[in-house]
């Protein structure tokens, strides 16, 4: 079916699963009782990751009709245009090729695929170099003294990936290396980590795809004025002390950066999806390149899954069609990413973005309005820390929320008894959720409703080769996801709207556009306390 005559809701699976929501919800208790093979059959391997979806509200008809409404969508052919490297980016006219970054070239897909691998293959080589001559010192900076600090300055898809990969890999970092992340365009950020530093030991690495990002290029500007002010260093973006990371080569050169000193990658990278390519330089300083290629191998192991498993058991497929069971049908709005492993603490922000703007559209690929539930709202927080926070809501609230657990069985970093204790209360916390509990006799507030839905993902240890399947996992979630909704999962229009505002707000031309009312306001209550300390 083609995807611009294609509607999800005109699918004889959405017909019936809509009958399947009018019914009385599944209690998913008696299903695990009455069933036998329900955990059998609600699990799926790959590789060193395990995952249990038997725990939800659904039973064998809704199952059966949700993998029915895959088979029914634009998947598959979606899933083999990506892949193949048609333009399934339609707004921009763009392949999505993200995963050719992990494929070592052995099974190339379509007419540029070769000339393709061999660009990714010279810029991974080109990330080698560069990471292995920080890392065994031969890097120097002005003085001659080698590096020994990393400021990662990029924003969203250039930060949020790096910044969770080197935090859950922590593990494997090289002890003498430091990196850090900048992305706010607050100063104090920028400004309380430069202060620490020795300039003469410093490496900014500059990651933006365009060259052209706002707040980038501001946390740049501050770098270099440190440089100048600190050591004397005029222009100390064309000095060692300076990386680029983009697609733009062109604005880096102009930005004054030493063409020896940019790495590259490709357009059709995009910046959510970005980790894999050069943007993970600092990735690669942090743990090495030989881990940072297993990270490549996990992620290269879950797309031949992705691409290879049946349905009913596609780890991909599973999550995603659970999640549009909730959010279509059952009209549950948000989505909890739990892992219980604070070196994951970023993941549900980096999920955050990944998910909400890839799928975060109200129109289809082809422009027209949907009227249907997109993309939910992704949120979390490491257990056990949340079980003392928000988990009161979860278990007595008002409000359904679905869960994914995520959890090691193996933590080299941590102790037996510590981490028994950890996975001892997350697999508590899933039951629980489930099962609920009577109140006592005169005590109503000890009642748990229970029969709350929730998905455990287990992988051996967090090893960089594992947590590369996990990110491609969720990658491919979204992408069938997107495909079932039909919309462009690859753009995000939306963010440009605030930034155009604000920059017609900060500009200093008698010209500018005047905004609303209250904003006009506010803006002069914000620029009058500057004015008035100026005098």
């Amino acid at each position: 079916m083609k995807s611009q005559e294609y509607s999800p809701c005109t699918t004889p699976a959405w017909q019936q699963l809509q009958r399947c929501a009018n019914a009385p919800r599944i209690n998913i208790l008696d299903q695990l009782k009455t069933d036998s093979q329900r955990v059998d059959d609600f699990s799926i391997t790959c590789d060193e990751l395990f995952l249990d979806f038997s725990k939800n509200s659904v039973d064998r008809e809704i199952w059966g009709q949700l993998l029915a409404l895959a088979e029914q969508s634009p998947l598959l052919a979606h899933r083999h245009a990506m892949f193949s490297g048609a333009p399934i980016n339609t707004s921009e006219n763009r392949a999505v090729l993200h995963t050719a970054l992990r494929d070592n070239g052995s099974e190339p897909a379509g007419e540029s695929a070769p000339e393709r691998a061999a660009v990714v293959q010279s810029q991974l080589s080109h990330m080698a170099l560069f990471s292995q001559k920080i890392r065994t010192g031969q890097w120097l900076g002005h003085t001659g003294k080698a590096i020994t600090d990393i400021i990662n300055i990029g924003i969203g898809g250039s930060d949020l990936g790096p910044k969770l990969a080197c935090q859950a890999l922590s593990e494997y970092a090289q002890p003498n290396l430091n990196v850090y992340f900048i992305a706010n365009v607050d100063g104090a950020e920028i400004l309380t980590t430069l202060a620490k530093l020795d300039p003469e030991r410093t490496l900014i690495v500059v990651a933006s795809k365009t060259f052209t990002t706002q707040e980038t290029l501001l946390n740049s500007a501050t770098a270099i004025a440190w440089f100048d002010r600190e050591m004397g260093l005029a222009d100390a973006q064309k000095s060692p002390h300076f990386v680029a990371l983009t697609a733009n080569p062109a604005n880096a050169l102009a930005y004054g950066i030493d063409e020896k000193r940019i790495l590259e990658f490709a357009d059709w990278v995009g910046g959510r999806y970005s980790l894999w390519s050069s943007i993970g330089l600092s990735i690669a300083i942090s743990i090495g390149h030989e881990n940072f290629q297993d990270m490549l191998l996990g992620a290269r192991k879950m797309d031949a899954h992705f691409q290879t498993a049946p349905l009913a058991q596609n780890m991909p497929v599973a999550l995603a069609l659970l999640g549009i069971w909730y959010s279509n049908f059952m009209n549950l709005q948000t989505h909890a990413v739990i892992p219980y492993c604070e070196r994951l603490q970023l993941l549900p922000a980096y999920l955050q973005q990944l998910d909400m703007e890839s799928n975060g559209k109200a129109t289809t690929l082809y422009g027209d309005p949907v009227d249907y539930t997109t993309g939910p709202i992704i949120w979390g927080q490491t257990g056990t820390n949340g079980q003392h926070a928000f988990f009161q809501l979860l278990h007595q609230g008002t409000r359904c929320v679905p869960i994914d657990f995520i959890a090691a069985v193996k933590d080299p970093l941590s102790d037996p008894q510590h981490h028994r204790v950890l996975l001892g209360n997350m697999l508590a916390q899933g039951s629980a959720l489930m099962a609920g509990q009577a109140a006592p006799d005169g005590e109503p507030h000890r009642y748990y409703p229970g029969n709350k839905p929730s998905n455990t993902l287990l992988m051996d240890r967090l090893s960089p080769q594992n947590f590369g399947a996990l990110i491609a996992l969720y990658e491919h979630k979204v992408f069938v996801q997107g495909s079932i909704w039909n919309i462009n999962s690859f753009d995000q229009w939306g963010v440009e709207l605030g930034k155009k505002m604000a920059n017609q707000l900060l500009s200093n031309t008698a010209s500018r556009p005047i905004m609303d009312a209250s904003t006009e306001a506010l803006f002069k209550h914000l620029v009058k306390p500057q004015q008035t300390d100026g005098r």
